[in-house]
């Protein structure tokens, strides 16, 4: 029954010379926006649950590391779950659990319930619906476009903040914070429904084939066995590489300066200097403007120039804006130029990353060594997320977490240069 609009429509656009594989990006990005809605969220409510509860910044920080945790340390499981139980089921139970984990919230009372509810369940819920979903669903659907789709599908991380947090944080102002968790609750309800409704796991599933495709193109290796311990034997493999390991560091470097940095602590970073929550969340947001722009354009550039080399522009410029935030004058008219620098690659270095890894371990199991490369990024998320609230609360400053950030950066983008170049031909492929 919830097959069969899909069905319907996929010979409707495909007689208007739309691919089905266009369908499948625009809602893998919606789930992965609702995701994304999910976990900046609570970076609104951190001032909120503290003085209500009388929650330590560190306490709440705790909670929040550990969702980001789970959320990186989930992905190479993620791809075995989507492999062995499908893409449309696996999404739309995801979604329907991060609704159900954000709206238990509105009846919490302690510390131990918010870590269970925003630290457990909504850390594995949207594990499964993190990266490594938009690798599986590029690699499946695509073969044409691949570093220009996966751009868009990163890009979801800042159109979720765009839509939400300022209209989270307006929420907060004027109606407390409970109000603030029902937009995104809804959100996820309409997306499992869509998900249900149009979703299908791979072209064949409608008797496609991936878009682009023409029949010239060599053969795939074999697809690994969704067993559960192909993730082991994967970083087993992928561990003996050298690169697998410069990719996963700079990785865990990119989290250190994004998600559990910027997304988790911006809001209260600007309230220590000053600047409301409105106006903050609104940076936030013109932040995830520009990173929408940057993605896609980085997804686009990496389909044509050295990923190594966009890499290196993108570690560096983010870790010389990091290291000039703390100087500048913390008004909406001085942060906006921090919102265009930092937010035009705020998460620009998934398309390269995608592609090197593709690159280096071949498509059939780029998913699941992508999955290991982006746990590594959230452990850098969960360590910002804690060490940052830690520095705040013992040393009353956000500065010097900013700076070894905006330092790792630098390292970073000496480190990616190390990496193999790609023959011209897999670089084009």
């Amino acid at each position: 029954m919830f097959a069969a609009p899909a069905a319907r429509l996929a010979p409707f656009l495909q007689r208007r010379g739309i691919h089905y594989a266009w369908v499948v990006a625009a809602l893998t990005f919606l789930a992965m926006l609702v995701t994304s809605a999910a976990l900046g969220l609570p970076g609104a409510l951190l001032q909120p649950l503290s003085r209500e509860f009388g929650w330590s910044t560190t306490a709440l920080s705790s909670v929040f590391a550990t969702r980001f945790a789970l959320y990186g340390l989930l992905g190479p499981f993620a791809a075995v779950v989507l492999m062995r139980y499908g893409v449309r089921a696996v999404v739309t139970l995801a979604s329907a659990v991060i609704g159900v984990a954000l709206l238990l919230g509105v009846f919490m009372h302690s510390l131990a319930e918010a870590f269970a509810l925003w630290g457990l369940v909504l850390g594995v819920a949207t594990g499964m619906t993190a990266m490594v979903l938009g690798a599986t669903v590029v690699n499946r659907w695509f073969v044409q476009r691949k570093g220009l789709v996966m751009g868009l599908l990163a890009g979801s991380s800042a159109t979720g903040q765009l839509i939400f947090l300022p209209l989270a944080t307006w929420l907060i102002e004027h109606h407390g914070w409970r109000a603030a968790l029902f937009p995104v609750v809804i959100a996820t309800g309409v997306v499992a429904m869509l998900v249900l409704a149009l979703l299908r796991d791979s072209p064949a599933d409608l008797g496609l084939a991936p878009y682009g495709a023409t029949g010239a193109e060599p053969a795939a290796g074999p697809a690994p066995k969704p067993t559960w311990r192909l993730p082991f034997e994967t970083l087993a493999m992928a561990s003996r590489v050298p690169a697998f390991w410069v990719l996963a560091g700079s990785f865990f470097i990119c989290g250190l300066s994004t998600n559990g940095l910027v997304q988790t602590h911006f809001i209260s970073l600007c309230g220590d200097r000053g600047l409301g929550p409105v106006p903050a969340a609104s940076v936030l947001a013109m932040m995830g403007v520009f990173d929408l722009v940057g993605t896609t354009l980085s997804g686009w550039l990496s389909d044509r120039f050295d990923n190594r080399k966009l890499l290196c522009w993108y570690y560096g410029l983010r870790g010389l804006s990091l290291f000039w935030l703390p100087y500048s004058d913390f008004t909406v008219a001085g942060l906006s130029t921090f919102a265009v620098f930092y937010g035009l690659d705020w998460i620009a270095t998934v398309p390269p990353t995608v592609k090197l890894a593709a690159h280096l371990f071949g498509p059939a199991r780029a998913g699941l060594v992508f999955g290991w490369v982006f746990a590594f990024h959230q452990l850098g998320a969960a360590a910002a997320a804690f060490g940052a609230g830690f520095t705040r609360s013992v040393m009353l400053s956000y500065s010097p977490a900013l700076f070894v950030a905006g330092g790792a950066c630098l390292v970073a983008a000496l480190a990616v240069m190390a990496i193999r170049k790609p023959p011209a031909r897999a670089a084009a492929a």
